[in-house]
């Protein structure tokens, strides 16, 4: 458990804290998952602690009312920093927060735990009706071109050029992509994934991705299980070491500014893009829905009805007085 959240602990105790992380361990959630949770839970023991200064056992359906209104507040404290977080929380934020209190209050029904408030009484916000964006396609593939101009050590420039590919190539979500190993690609170019849930699944490279990967990998010069490792951590010869999420976002955003491209453009935009430009081409939303991961249709149809040029092309197409 990480030190810096050990204040918020020993300030407003929730029982049977740990026996939860603990439980969460022995039921083979991942490292992030269970890294999400403490922060989530710590973050309501912080509103406890500090807004509304009650113990856990007093707490209403009022006083989670109030923890939303706190969550979607600009000026809330974070457990962990405890500076002003400024920043709005989308719906889907808050919904994590709020399915975290209520799995943890279901954990100490289980346990017996005689709880202040029933988990069916923590109901989730209304999300957003988000118009996603996507960049055209030409500006993708700008995009993923762009390490080969814009980086000047080779090595990096392969490596960087091979993970914007293989993002866009299989739809992969950027934790997938940094964890994988030199071993979980086979000779056809298929990859195992391990993904969200510890669900697993297969994606594919294109034949214009598998170069770059074979590229990349033949300029190193070490043994490393890791797919894509930093050039420090390589010459140390650290055998787990990866590239982070942030170093990749980091470098597609500067990538992005320095192309011109306008529309917002991350990782994720990269798996939202191979989704949409898979549906404009004609693949079924069940063929996609198996490519990115989605245990429910209904989330893949958020990515694959997005696009503005696709639906005026349809528009003028079929509309029964376009002419």
């Amino acid at each position: 458990m990480s030190s810096s959240t050990v204040d918020s602990k020993k300030k407003i105790p929730l029982p049977q804290f740990d026996d939860f992380m603990l439980h969460l361990q022995t039921n083979n959630y991942s490292a992030e998952t269970i890294y999400n949770y403490e922060r989530d839970l710590l973050t309501f023991a912080y509103f406890l602690n500090c807004e509304i200064q009650k113990k856990f056992d007093d707490i209403t359906k009022s006083d989670i009312e109030y923890y939303k209104a706190y969550l979607l507040s600009t000026d809330r404290k974070t457990a962990i920093t405890r500076e002003d977080a400024f920043t709005k929380l989308q719906s889907g934020s808050i919904n994590r927060l709020l399915s975290s209190l209520r799995s943890y209050l279901k954990f100490l029904i289980f346990q017996d735990y005689k709880i202040p408030i029933q988990p069916e009484f923590i109901r989730m916000v209304r999300k957003e009706q988000k118009h996603y964006k996507v960049a055209e396609l030409e500006e993708l593939t700008s995009l993923i071109e762009s390490p080969s101009i814009l980086e000047k050590d080779p090595i990096v420039a392969f490596r960087n050029r091979a993970m914007l590919e293989m993002l866009f190539a299989t739809g992969m979500r950027i934790s997938e992509l940094l964890s994988l190993n030199r071993r979980d690609i086979d000779q056809t170019g298929r990859i195992f994934i391990m993904g969200k849930g510890k669900k697993e699944r297969f994606v594919y490279l294109t034949e214009r991705a598998k170069p770059f990967i074979d590229a990349y990998l033949g300029l190193r010069r070490d043994n490393l299980p890791a797919l894509f490792v930093p050039q420090k951590g390589r010459r140390m010869g650290k055998k787990d070491c990866r590239i982070s999420p942030n170093y990749l976002q980091f470098k597609i955003k500067s990538y992005r500014e320095k192309l011109g491209i306008i529309v917002p453009t991350s990782a994720h935009s990269l798996r939202h893009g191979f989704a949409t430009y898979l549906a404009e081409e004609g693949a079924s939303p069940a063929a996609i829905q198996i490519l990115l991961g989605h245990e429910s249709l209904n989330t893949t149809t958020r990515y694959v009805n997005v696009s503005d040029r696709f639906a005026e092309e349809a528009h003028r197409k079929f509309h029964p007085l376009s002419k």
